[in-house]
């Protein structure tokens, strides 16, 4: 089997969860939101493990979480981007481009080791794979207040991470990014993807190289804390696991 490694994303302020202290360092039961991902991670038949943090975070996260709980598969500590694409690129600079990486929400702490395996399993014939799940509501799109149209669910899932790909890919694509970014920088042009922000990186293989990108199912309790409602649930599906 070829190398797998993870970057796990925590370099993120999570405004939109309020209060003083970073999401991902928050204190979930008796250990930070980080911890558990990781400990997920330490646990698979991954290789190696980069933690991308926020620069005034590095020292922390190294002796407190990485030395404090033995997580010995960690191979770098790092600063992030101030976006998120610029802290996954971040990270891909400290792999080679063999193998494959699977990128992944620190802010996710209920990541399942049966998820990374059939992630891992259908990397086995793929050259991306998203874990993704159904949606349950009903979905409609409207405009200026006013319903425009029904959309089938039965076509659409909620995408969650980790997102696997081929090491050579994804940093392939990255690096066409870049130089289409510094391209329409240089012609002072703007298209749609321009505009758009960044949320996953299977845009950029769909994108930039044009790789198909394949889907596994997901889980319902991978969820991502953003909003202060998100810490409620993860609170209570945190004393199902203790």
């Amino acid at each position: 089997m070829k190398k797998s490694y993870a970057v796990i994303l925590a370099a993120g302020s999570g405004t939109r969860m309020g209060g003083d202290i970073a999401k991902q360092y928050r204190m979930l039961g008796e250990k930070p939101v980080l911890y558990y991902s990781i400990r997920t991670f330490e646990e698979s038949p991954i290789h190696g493990i980069v933690l991308v943090v926020a620069e005034n975070m590095r020292d922390y996260v190294r002796k407190e979480i990485v030395e404090k709980y033995n997580f010995s598969k960690v191979m770098a500590v790092i600063a992030g981007g101030n976006e998120r694409y610029k802290s996954v690129y971040k990270g891909l600079e400290v792999l080679s481009d063999e193998g494959l990486v699977l990128v992944h929400d620190g802010a996710r702490p209920f990541l399942d080791s049966t998820l990374i395996e059939r992630v891992l399993k259908k990397m086995e014939t793929e050259q991306a794979c998203i874990p993704a799940v159904t949606l349950k509501d009903t979905v409609k799109r409207a405009l200026d207040g006013y319903i425009q149209e029904t959309i089938p669910r039965e076509e659409l899932y909620a995408v969650q991470t980790p997102q696997a790909f081929d090491l050579g890919v994804l940093k392939h694509s990255y690096k066409e990014y870049f130089k289409f970014m510094d391209g329409l920088e240089q012609k002072k042009e703007y298209n749609s993807l321009a505009n758009r922000a960044i949320t996953d990186d299977a845009m950029l293989v769909e994108a930039m190289l044009g790789t198909r990108v394949a889907v596994v199912e997901g889980d319902y309790r991978n969820i991502k804390l953003t909003t202060p409602e998100d810490w409620t649930i993860a609170e209570a599906f945190w004393k199902t696991m203790s």
